[in-house]
């Protein structure tokens, strides 16, 4: 199991549909959410040490 899904099962704990946006029920889109340690200008890095280019710049 990835540090992802470990947090994302932790989460759904404590958070009513594991989340905190806009997408309430996870499930209903599918997948495991994204758990980002740290930022890097344009990058964004989740836990299990992935690389994202954040193209919607801050929304949420």
């Amino acid at each position: 199991m990835s540090k992802s899904e470990n947090l994302y099962s932790a989460a759904r704990e404590l958070i009513p549909g594991g989340v905190n946006s806009p997408v309430r029920a996870f499930t209903g889109v599918g997948g495991t959410p994204l758990f980002i340690e740290k930022a890097d200008g344009a990058y964004l890095y989740d836990v299990d040490g992935k690389a994202y280019i954040d193209y919607v710049g801050s929304w949420g």
